[in-house]
């Protein structure tokens, strides 16, 4: 370029500028903001910052189609499940309009699929066979203290008799013997014979231990009159003779108090192939926000939840077997407040990291530990930090999952206390005395954090809320990558769309990661407005997708045994330096105990990859997998699904 060439291009800018800085001078804030926001999505769209920091997109879906997800689960169709129930709405409920869609993301379809029941707050896990187990949901919508008109609570119903069983029907009529107030239940109970205890060295009868149920009651007339302070000893009204003497009922307060949500027993499967819902056999206990949990056989433990009075399930937990579609009780009793993350070991037992969804007492079942399911043993681990700040935290199994380390994210404190944690801990449980240990810092107090395993051994950590339900327009605009081999964390784009309570995210077949929900309680900075449902979902494209080609992969068994291997077709075979086996996520509340991410061996040979599977099945659990090859760059291939038997 000439200097006269360069003078004229420098009187441009000159003149440019002059007026940028007037017009700046005559509208400051807005055309500042208009610069600050073009600029900014012109940062954020040039390809250099998407291989170093990926990129966010929204997709809306079109109205008719639109629904509040509660759920989310990855079939092996390639598909996504997306469940709401009646989606955290009360008018829903009572309108019994609960809603399920099955969205393609490869296709863009969406499919309305018919709803049996309120699936709201339940419980899900993937099956051997690539149904998904659904269990659990919502009864009846919770009550806030203004809102109840009339006293009730737990009533305990007491059988004495070794005999047989009782059954007393709904409408029940109990009447205090001290304070005279008559409570009706509300649904049937059966109350099972007493169980007769004997003298282990003599063999002789000592006492009869009485069969329990439980019942909610409530006061046939509105008002604090019917209140009751203290408890009492209940007679059943239509009872007679021998089952008046041995059938009776004990409450404590019975009052005006918050009655919580109650959950339901009902159970399905859902088929990703008729794309339907199954019914089978209900679960002995009604749960809302129950976890499950895969067992080393393939069955299915469930765990926790509010039962159909509205109290913490106290400790019954059961097994799903998918082989009849029954369920039976464990052996013996443990509980969890709801929610809890409970991972399966590579020895069979039960991690739970002490992250959970909250409801419940704060000194029950909050401690970490590992559960021997069969013998009931829990042993606790030490060294966890901000341990009365766990609700709403995330765990994580770290690849590859062989080396059975997890990390625990942020959390806050019970409730709907603003107590908000900035730690992350980590443990590794093939230490000889395991315990938590801190690992790298977030920038802010997250509750909430939604964190998916990528194929590239980072995992992705997003979004969540300083305060409850982001209060105080609190939602975290930030992601990272963490990265297990250095233990940090590394900043990349923020996401678009603010995501807090009722949230979750879940790996693609293709690489990507897509994130659905939040729920906020409040609308605005100084919660005087109701918050609104975010029903968009975000795809989340992480860097190694934008550094050219990724390895090709096709061909190859749709299944492998562990210990078997199978050989597939890449052109790039000689690239591949690892192999990543990624179970499909199903996700809700922070809860995803279905992710792990399994290193396989592998050996290539000219344009041919041979892979080979572990052997152990607890830490291989049967069914669908996702299988991904990175190349040296750390790009993955598109999923190739494999079913392990």
């Amino acid at each position: 370029m000439n200097d006269h060439a360069g003078r004229r291009r420098a009187r441009r800018l000159a003149i440019g500028t002059g007026v940028f800085l007037v017009l700046a001078a005559m509208n400051g804030p807005w055309l500042y903001r208009f610069g600050t926001e073009r600029y900014h999505q012109y940062k954020i769209d040039r390809p250099a910052y998407k291989a170093a920091n990926g990129h966010w997109e929204i997709v809306e879906f079109p109205e008719k189609y639109r629904q509040d997800t509660i759920h989310a689960a990855l079939l092996h169709t390639g598909k996504v499940l997306l469940v709401a129930g009646s989606g955290n709405n009360q008018a829903n409920f009572d309108a019994k309009k609960f809603d399920t869609r099955l969205w393609d993301p490869v296709k863009g379809t969406i499919k309305k699929i018919p709803t049996p029941n309120d699936l709201f707050c339940t419980g899900h896990t993937q099956l051997a066979d690539g149904n998904l187990l659904i269990a659990g949901g919502t009864k009846r919508y919770e009550k806030l203290k203004g809102d109840v008109t009339k006293a009730g609570g737990l009533m305990i119903v007491h059988n004495e008799n070794p005999d047989k069983p009782i059954t007393l029907p709904a409408g029940t009529r109990f009447t205090g013997r001290s304070n005279g107030r008559t409570f009706v239940s509300k649904d049937p109970v059966l109350v099972p014979r007493a169980e007769k205890v004997f003298d282990p060295k003599t063999g002789a009868w000592l006492r009869n231990d009485p069969g329990l149920g439980r019942i909610y009651v409530e006061a046939q007339r509105s008002g604090t009159r019917y209140e009751t302070g203290t408890q009492d000893n209940y007679r059943i009204q239509g009872l007679s003779g021998a089952d008046a003497r041995n059938t009776y009922g004990i409450a404590q307060k019975l009052a005006l108090d918050k009655k919580d949500f109650q959950g339901i027993r009902d159970a399905y499967e859902f088929d990703p192939v008729a794309e339907r819902y199954i019914r089978v056999d209900p679960m002995h206990e009604a749960r809302w926000y129950p976890t499950l949990t895969t067992l080393s056989d393939g069955r299915i433990l469930s765990v926790s939840g509010l039962d159909d009075i509205g109290q913490l399930v106290p400790g019954k937990n059961e097994i799903y077997d998918p082989g009849t579609q029954t369920w039976a009780y464990t052996r013996k009793i443990r509980q969890f407040p709801t929610y809890p993350a409970l991972f399966l070991m590579q020895n069979g037992k039960i991690f739970y990291s002490g992250s959970n969804a909250g409801y419940g007492p704060d000194d029950v079942g909050r401690d970490p530990g590992i559960w021997d399911v069969d013998s009931n043993k829990f042993t606790k681990l030490p060294g966890l930090s901000d341990p009365n700040m766990m609700e709403t935290s995330g765990t994580v199994l770290l690849p590859p999952a062989q080396d059975e380390k997890y990390l625990v994210i942020g959390g806050g404190g019970v409730g709907e206390s603003k107590l908000s944690s900035k730690v992350t801990r980590l443990i590794d449980l093939k230490d000889k005395n395991p315990k938590f240990v801190d690992g790298p810092s977030l920038e802010k107090g997250t509750r909430y954090p939604q964190s998916s395993i990528l194929p590239d051994d980072t995992v992705l950590v997003s979004g969540g809320s300083e305060d409850y339900r982001g209060r105080g327009a609190s939602d975290i605009l930030q992601a990272r990558l963490y990265h297990p081999g250095s233990n940090s964390f590394t900043r990349v784009a923020d996401p678009l769309v603010g995501r807090n309570y009722h949230s979750g995210s879940i790996l693609l077949p293709d690489g990507r990661v897509m994130f659905f929900g939040s729920d906020s309680l409040y609308g605005d900075k100084g919660n005087t407005k109701p918050g609104k449902f975010e029903q968009r979902i975000e795809i989340y494209t992480p860097p190694y997708l934008y550094r050219g080609s990724r390895p090709a992969l096709s061909g190859g068994p749709r299944t492998i045994a562990r210990g078997a291997s199978g050989t597939f077709t890449s052109k790039h075979a000689s690239r591949i330096r690892k192999v990543r086996l990624i179970r499909p996520s199903a996700s809700t509340h922070v809860t995803d105990v279905d992710q792990r991410s399994i290193a396989l061996g592998f050996r290539a040979d000219g344009d041919r990859i041979t892979v080979t599977m572990p052997k152990n099945r607890n830490l291989v659990q049967s069914g669908w997998y996702m299988l991904f090859v990175d190349d040296a760059r750390g790009t993955p291939s598109t999923a190739q699904w494999v079913k392990v038997p």
